[in-house]
């Protein structure tokens, strides 16, 4: 019998106590990591050198707030929002995609721009998609004043429509009164 040049280690050797010892540690690790959680984000805006304070109301809540949006038997689901001021009066506008919560299939989006009415409560103010265009709203955020989306839609009724064909990029800007659309340059069909 030839002997092994590395002598045999007691502790390579797996026995029940190892795995009790092992799980022990994990579930400690776990139940340790949901007790320690990171503070929430929060951002905060570049002081101003100028005198003016603003006191901005906050963005306008789309909670309950009823769309232009016939949905049938189901309800409408507010998919994605954004605020930020898009008219440059120093209060948010809150943008929101929403659908209807169909239960089969992809429907279309809408997006609307919620504002703040005089009496405080909230108000669709502009439809910025109309879900009867049949496009649905991938990419979709609000920045430098402007809403920008990224729209899939179909180029014919002979698409399915699992399939979206088309990809468009548009941004909408308030100008004189009212909500200007352009499309990129980087705007095509796939």
């Amino acid at each position: 019998m030839q002997q092994s040049a590395v002598p045999e280690l007691a502790h390579t050797h797996t026995r029940p106590i190892h795995w009790v010892a092992t799980a022990t540690a994990v579930s400690g690790v776990m139940a340790l990591s949901s007790l320690l959680q990171p503070n929430s984000a929060t951002a905060a805006q570049p002081a101003h050198t100028g005198t003016k304070t603003v006191h901005a109301a906050p963005a306008p809540s789309v909670t309950g707030l009823h769309f232009p949006l016939t949905c049938g038997p189901v309800k409408a689901v507010v998919q994605k929002k954004a605020t930020g001021d898009l008219d440059g009066d120093g209060n948010p506008e809150t943008v929101a995609v929403v659908h209807c919560d169909a239960p089969m299939g992809t429907p279309p989006d809408g997006i609307y721009v919620v504002t703040r009415a005089s009496n405080g409560k909230p108000r669709v103010v502009a439809t910025l998609v109309d879900p009867k265009s049949g496009d649905t709203v991938s990419d979709f955020a609000v920045r430098d004043k402007a809403v920008v989306a990224t729209l899939l839609g179909y180029s014919s009724n002979d698409v399915p429509r699992c399939c979206p064909d088309v990809t468009d990029n548009a941004k909408w800007q308030w100008k004189n009164g009212a909500f200007a659309r352009s499309t990129s340059a980087g705007a095509h069909s796939v």
